[in-house]
Formats: C-alpha cells, structure tokens, sequence
C-alpha cells in the first residue's frame, strides 16, 4: 500500500501551493529563453556576460538549470504520496524557488561578478534540494525511492565538475555536463519505466477491461536498465571509446525492446499516453545513433546529443510537466488541441535539429526552425498552463481539456 498523502491547510498564492506550479512554470520559461540566447552568444551576435563558454553555458543551463527545477517539480510532487509526509509550500518553497533563480541570474552573468561567487550561487540550489530529498525520503522509509537520493547527488556532482573545470581547479572535458545530461536520461530510464506502462496499463483498462496490457516489471526490465546505467557511466567517462559505443547498442537496444512490451500502438487515440512512449522512445534511439556514431562518425558528434536531449529529455519532461500540471490542478486528465500542439512542436524541434547536418546549405535554416520549433513549444507551455499553475485547483465543473 503507497502512504497516503497529508495536506495543511495553505493560505496563499496558489502559485506556491505545491511544488510543481513555480517549478514547471519556470522551468518552461528558462528553456525557453536559454536556447534563442545560446544561438546568439554562439553567432556573436551579442556578446555573452557569463564567464562560460556559450556552448558550455548552453549544455549546463539545460542539464543543471532547467533539468534541476523539472526535477524538482516533479519530485516535490511524487514525495508526499511516496511518503505520506506534508509536501512543501508557502514561503519555503518560494525561498528554494529564489536560491534555484539566483544560480540561473549568478551564472548567466558570472563573467561580472566572478566564476568562483557563481559556483557557490549556483550549488546551493542542487546541494540543498539533495538534502531535503533526502531527509523526506529517509524520515518516511520510504527505502524504494532511495536511489533518487543518489541521482540528486550525481547531478550536484556534475554541476560542480563543471565549476571546477571552469575555475581551472581541475580538467574533466567537459564531464561535468556529460553527468549531468547522463544522470536526466537515467532518471527518464528509471522513472519512466514506472510511469509509462502504469498510466498506459490504467488508461486501457478504462478503454477495454480485456486488452492486452503492458508487461510487468522483470528480469527483461532489470537488465535493460543494467545496461543504460554502464552505457551512461562509460559515456560520461570516456565518450569516444569503442566500448562506449557497444555498450550504447546494447543499452538502446535493450530501451527498445522494452518500451515495445509496453503496448504504445494501442495508445494513439491518447496524445497525453503517446508521447510518453515517444520520450522513451527517443532514449532508446539516442543510445543506438550515439553508438553507431562512434563506431562509423557520419554524422557530427551533437547528433546523438541531440536525439537525447531535445528527444529525450525535452519530450518526457513536457510530458510529465503537462500530465502533472493537469491532473494536480483539476482539469481532465487528457490533451486538448493545444497540448497537443506542444508534443507536435517538440518532436519537430528534434527531427529538424537531427536533419540539419544533412540539409547542406539550408544547415542554418534547419537550425533556426529547430530552435523556433523548441521555443514555440514551451512558450506554449507557459502560455496555456500560466493559468492553471497560478490559480487555485478547480473542481469538476471547471475541469476543461487544455
């Protein structure tokens, strides 16, 4: 039996009634800023006012600054119900949120005030959540969920590599941002491998009592996961290694073969199901594509980056953003017309950013459509869901699709 959640009687902003709503909320907006300002720090259209490479600023502000507060979103919401403890709200909360925007402001204009004042801004955030994680998690035994305690703490670890090397402490090339990215895909493998099958196995016994439901959770299962975790470690470690690049087959193809025991082809009538499939789906592709890449280079090295992080990432992560945002706040559980357009807007984002290399001279068109794809679809997300994450839960009567 899962605790059952316990809840305090808030007054205040709804905003800040739960974890997701600030997170989610901001999260979009970051991404959506950060991937039109990376395009113009890395043209030179504008000088850049971070001490930070653009294209360093670029991967670390996607993996630690938007990733960290997806996370943070996600898991302020999952704890109380893993644990049945009180979740966090009110002024605490609004102080996490501060401290998580001072490292993206700290960062951003390190180049100003110092490399070393903008680490310590910056660690604060991840170094803190990890904590609070950790407390909630091991004060509600809630023992399954421990490993999550680990992914925070990689995730801090990767955020201060990418300091260190920064500051000339040490010289990782850049492994701090391949952990980072490595440990979100892992948390997508991980997590997703939960929630995926679960909501599709509920919504198809709404649907048909006797359908085929998604297999359960076994050996087939463990060595996959198994498989991802050596694939993502040696990545990290030695990213051009023929080993790398096997243990990457084997681990895509082991994703895929168990995302296709999950019954995805039955869930198309449900884009809010679909692109569940689709997210994890793309891990499984990025993996495959990373290792062939290595073994015969035909394409440049960013296109598997890409497959895994626009695919990946940015595809779970708004899946999990919209369903969440949804479900906690009232509204049918279930994509409308325009939730649906952010799952159609993030998919050509990652098929335009994989095709560029190959369009030739049109590279740098493909690439501005692949970055206005990207930003339409969490500009979407703020746009549509600014409502429901800063106002109060509605009831039935108000639970309209988006």
């Amino acid at each position: 039996m899962a605790p059952i959640p316990r809840y305090r009687a808030y007054v205040g902003p709804a905003a800040l009634s739960a974890g997701f709503r600030p997170f989610f909320l901001l999260a979009a907006l970051w991404a959506f800023f950060v991937v039109p300002a990376s395009v113009v720090f890395l043209t030179g259209a504008a000088p850049s006012p971070s001490a930070f490479a653009p294209n360093v600023w670029h991967v670390h502000e996607i993996a630690f600054g938007y990733g960290g507060a997806v996370v943070a979103g996600f898991l302020f919401t999952a704890i109380p119900n893993w644990t049945g403890r009180l979740p966090l709200q009110g002024l605490p909360l609004a102080a996490l949120v501060a401290i998580w925007f001072s490292g993206r402001l700290a960062i951003l204009f390190s180049g100003l005030i110092g490399a070393g004042v903008a680490a310590v801004v910056d660690l604060a955030f991840p170094a803190l959540f990890t904590i609070i994680v950790a407390r909630e998690i091991v004060t509600g035994r809630n023992w399954r969920n421990l490993p999550i305690v680990g992914a925070l703490t990689l995730l801090l670890c990767g955020n201060a590599l990418t300091h260190l090397e920064m500051l000339g402490v040490t010289s990782v090339d850049l492994a701090g941002g391949r952990l980072g990215v490595a440990t979100l895909l892992m948390l997508i493998g991980l997590i997703g491998g939960r929630i995926v099958p679960s909501f599709t196995r509920n919504w198809l016994v709404k649907q048909d009592p006797a359908a085929a439901a998604p297999a359960s959770f076994g050996l087939i299962d463990r060595m996959a996961l198994a498989a991802m975790v050596l694939a993502f470690s040696a990545w990290t470690i030695a990213p051009q290694a023929r080993v790398t690049a096997w243990l990457a087959l084997a681990a895509g193809m082991a994703l895929g073969g168990r995302l296709s025991r999950w019954q995805g082809a039955q869930s198309v009538k449900e884009p809010l199901l679909w692109v569940l499939h689709l997210g994890y789906g793309w891990l499984s592709l990025g993996l495959l594509l990373l290792g062939v890449n290595i073994l015969v280079p035909l394409l440049p090295q960013t296109t598997a980056l890409h497959a895994l992080t626009i695919g990946a990432i940015g595809t779970m992560t708004l899946a999990v953003m919209t369903r969440a945002s949804l479900g906690h706040t009232g509204r049918a559980l279930t994509a409308g017309p325009r939730t649906t357009a952010i799952y159609v807007m993030i998919t050509l984002a990652t098929l335009l950013r994989l095709l560029a290399p190959l369009l030739g001279a049109f590279y740098v068109a493909g690439l501005s459509l692949a970055a206005v794809a990207w930003c339409g679809a969490f500009g979407s997300f703020v746009l549509f869901y600014f409502r429901p994450l800063t106002l109060p839960r509605v009831g039935a009567e108000g639970a309209r699709r988006i």
